[in-house]
């Protein structure tokens, strides 16, 4: 994903993207993502908000009706370039086992699980409740895990394992395995971010 310093880079990603979009219908851009549709115009959910793209420019709104930043727009052309309508497995993998993920892995956890754990203080509960307040759903795995639907064929879930007297508290971002179909792992780093500031942000 390109600096957002950078919106000469950005610019030159929707571009591609666009060329590669074009002549695409809005039935095979629904198929690829699991989009809904609102008369001419495409809906692509992100963490539970509708976002509106419109065919065939594919120029996305927000929710409030904004226009979206360029980051963002990156992240959803790239789901409809890369999309396949793969369905979800259920298996989840670490973001070490994406493509290239190994390389950036520390890096990831640092700004995603790690940074979680550390704004709520290692507190599983206060983790537990931010997640279902932002629509997370229960899951067998670690003392408290939970699964989110981030775009509509991206799930991503969160395992924490509660801290003792010999390892801190932990939370580690997984994806399934299907998410490479749908994004680039940079992408996906960015939904796991996101994500994750969202937990953040519910429990203040």
């Amino acid at each position: 994903m390109p600096n957002e310093k950078n919106p000469e880079a950005f610019a030159l990603r929707i571009a591609e993207a666009l060329e590669q979009l074009a002549g695409v219908t809005k039935e095979e851009l629904t198929r690829r993502g699991g989009l809904a549709r609102d008369g001419d115009h495409l809906v692509l959910e992100l963490l539970g908000k509708a976002y509106s793209i419109s065919w065939p420019d594919l120029a996305v709104r927000k929710p409030d009706g904004g226009a979206c930043p360029d980051h963002l727009r990156v992240l959803f052309l790239d789901y409809l370039c890369q999309g396949d309508g793969s369905p979800p497995t259920g298996k989840w993998v670490g973001y070490q086992e994406l493509p290239d993920g190994a390389f950036y892995r520390q890096a990831f956890q640092g700004y995603s699980g790690d940074r979680l754990v550390r704004e709520l203080g290692g507190d599983a509960e206060s983790f537990c409740r931010a997640a279902e307040a932002v629509g997370g759903e229960r899951f067998e795995m670690g003392d408290a895990g939970y699964v989110f639907q981030v775009l509509p064929n991206i799930p991503l879930a969160i395992v924490w394992w509660a801290g003792d007297d010999e390892f801190p508290a932990n939370a580690t971002v997984l994806f399934d395995e299907i998410a490479g179909r749908y994004l680039p792992t940079d992408g996906l780093a960015l939904l796991g971010s996101m994500l994750c500031s969202a937990l953040r942000k519910v429990a203040g």
